[in-house]
């Protein structure tokens, strides 16, 4: 018997511009303009093009670093990387362990290129092979960046906190990023609450605020900057994210089945992009979702159908945003038993 499947067709309408170029960006910095060089008077040599990879020569007054966002799972981090990047790179949900991926998103503001690294959340649970490989993402990625954000709930720290807190290389500038400040009633409690983290380590800066308002993202990257170090510029000026479509498709459809599955589907899920074609305006993409069991499978299927067609119709609207282009979605749903307890699994769903 073939498994479930649910096909979601081309939409019409009008689409976004394709997510290769930089978008709007906050007020007091902006972003590096994709103007062609011009001229100099008088016949004399253009100015450089701040598109074209940078060599020894042309660093002088440029900053460039690799910045980490790490917490415990469901803080806001991948939230917070959208927002400092200006467009979806890292799918959210409420969630908890919704990224799995180290996920690179790039912001070009001036002279300044910041490259920020969403990691999963660490684990708490080391019980199987896929929070063991999460955990080595997190560790990885803080052993080779310039600075890092660590996310936490303003006027929350619990032990969960304090066991990645313990993680931060003490020769890294650590910024304390108190997110979802819009979520705290009594204002004058972040004052004491303040103090009591910079007891705990010795953050560079404090940033309260909200990954949700403009003002504060702006904040946060004329705070950030003078940490990062003058080097040359890693990608080019308008780049987003270093993933590709395929893996992106992935991502967005892996949004959508845990948004509309809640709690009812377990953590042992995902997803593999078996075909992309791209036929003109047009891409044409096979997923198939994976889970452990038959009962998870009818979760995800729903009565007639009805919830596989969901998932795939508001993967495909966020995929044409995302995409630029029209998109025919087809979706699949297999069982394979045990596939989060096995490293040959993982390493072929893509799991570093």
């Amino acid at each position: 018997m073939s498994p479930p499947r649910s096909a979601s067709g081309p939409a019409a309408g009008k689409h976004a511009g394709s997510p290769s170029r930089a978008s709007a960006s906050p007020q007091g910095l902006s972003d590096v303009t994709a103007q062609p060089p011009q001229a100099g008077a008088a016949g004399g040599p253009a100015q450089p093009d701040p598109r074209r990879p940078l060599d020894a020569d042309s660093t002088v007054g440029r900053r460039c670093g690799l910045i980490a966002i790490v917490g415990r799972p469901n803080v806001g981090k991948s939230t917070l990387l959208n927002a400092l990047v200006g467009q979806k790179v890292s799918i959210t949900s409420r969630k908890a362990q919704t990224t799995r991926h180290r996920i690179t998103g790039i912001r070009t503001l001036g002279a300044t290129q910041f490259v920020f690294v969403d990691t999963p959340g660490f684990q708490m649970k080391h019980g199987t092979a896929l929070h063991r490989t999460l955990n080595r993402t997190v560790l990885s990625s803080l052993s080779d960046v310039d600075a890092v954000l660590f996310v936490v709930e303003a006027g929350r720290f619990g032990l969960d906190d304090a066991k990645v807190l313990a993680l931060l290389p003490p020769d890294k500038p650590a910024l304390l990023v108190a997110n979802k400040l819009d979520a705290v009633k009594r204002r004058n409690d972040m004052l004491p609450w303040l103090k009591g983290m910079q007891e705990r380590h010795a953050f560079a800066e404090f940033v309260p605020m909200s990954a949700r308002s403009e003002a504060d993202v702006q904040r946060l990257f004329e705070i950030l900057a003078p940490h990062l170090p003058e080097a040359p510029w890693l990608h080019e000026a308008d780049a987003l994210t270093d993933r590709n479509d395929r893996f992106l498709a992935s991502e967005i459809v892996r949004e959508k089945l845990f948004r509309l599955t809640g709690d009812e589907l377990p953590y042992s899920c995902t997803v593999m992009i078996d075909k992309f074609e791209e036929e003109g305006a047009l891409r044409r993409i096979a997923a198939t979702i994976v889970v452990e069991r038959d009962a998870h499978k009818g979760m995800v299927v729903g009565a007639g159908g009805e919830r596989l067609k969901r998932i795939g119709s508001e993967a495909r609207q966020d995929l044409e945003h995302l995409l630029g282009a029209k998109v025919f979605l087809e979706l699949w749903v297999k069982v394979r038993s045990g596939w989060a307890d096995d490293e040959a699994h993982l390493r072929s769903f893509g799991y570093e």
